[in-house]
């Protein structure tokens, strides 16, 4: 099993595909883990490309974490770096869905040099009205709903509970908060692709917009009829977008370079 000791605590990952190809990192969401990208593992690896997806600190397979750092995902950030740095890819593409997203945009914003491209899907980068509801809701299904605790047990094991409970106190704790990454990603110069679904329960079209219009020259891809698990709800679709955009970008075009 994959598990590399990273900033003091143990970080699950798979790395697929061959070494001279162009990498991909996929984040998962607020809630998930590397079972999130299993509908765009097969669809990235016949596209000819290297995909690395791992359990961030406190999630799957990895290591129990204590809190989250919401909203800066500082130690997300140093763990992303170690990790590329353990797998010897300078740069590479990053996809990041919900706070994959967000932590994507942040490591993007600071580490310019290592990301070729950029896509992320329902990412945050401020606290919107629909947002607190949204985590409550999620909050309810947790409590009263069985299947949901099962499948996220499935998911994270014996540290489900703890998992839960630091994604839903951190992002509760934001209502109010004056949080805004806009100043940040007027830095980004890769190309980018955002990525929303109309009918997304956690946050609206507007707040894609807003992440497609700070980042310079940021595509905007808006998808009637999805909601917040686009990726995996809508993979057909997705896929075919997430290829179009890389071969667009000129990411699938050649051998990767070190």
């Amino acid at each position: 099993m994959p598990v590399i000791s990273l900033n003091g605590h143990d970080l699950y990952y798979k790395d697929h595909g061959p070494l001279d190809h162009p990498p991909v990192v996929l984040l998962h969401h607020g809630l998930g883990s590397v079972q999130a990208w299993q509908a765009q593992l097969p669809a990235l690896l016949e596209a000819g490309c290297r995909v690395v997806v791992y359990d961030r600190w406190g999630y799957g397979r990895s290591a129990p974490r204590p809190a989250l750092d919401l909203p800066t995902f500082a130690a997300d950030v140093a763990d992303l770096r170690a990790l590329l740095g353990h797998l010897d890819i300078p740069h590479a593409a990053l996809v990041g869905h919900s706070d994959g997203g967000t932590l994507a945009l942040y490591y993007t914003a600071q580490y310019p040099e290592q990301v070729a491209c950029l896509v992320t899907i329902a990412a945050h980068i401020y606290v919107e009205p629909s947002i607190p509801p949204g985590v409550k809701a999620v909050g309810e299904q947790y409590q009263h709903n069985a299947r949901f605790r099962q499948g996220l047990h499935r998911l994270h094991g014996e540290q489900v509970a703890q998992t839960f409970h630091n994604w839903y106190d951190g992002w509760c704790a934001l209502e109010g908060v004056a949080w805004d990454m806009r100043p940040v990603l007027a830095g980004i110069s890769c190309p980018a692709l955002v990525v929303q679904g109309v009918q997304d329960e956690h946050a609206t079209p507007q707040h894609a917009r807003d992440i497609a219009a700070a980042i310079p020259g940021a595509k905007l891809w808006l998808l009637d009829g999805a909601r917040h698990m686009l990726p995996q709800e809508h993979a057909a679709a997705f896929n075919q977008r997430l290829r179009q955009f890389f071969e667009t970008c000129g990411y699938l075009a050649r051998s990767y370079v070190r």
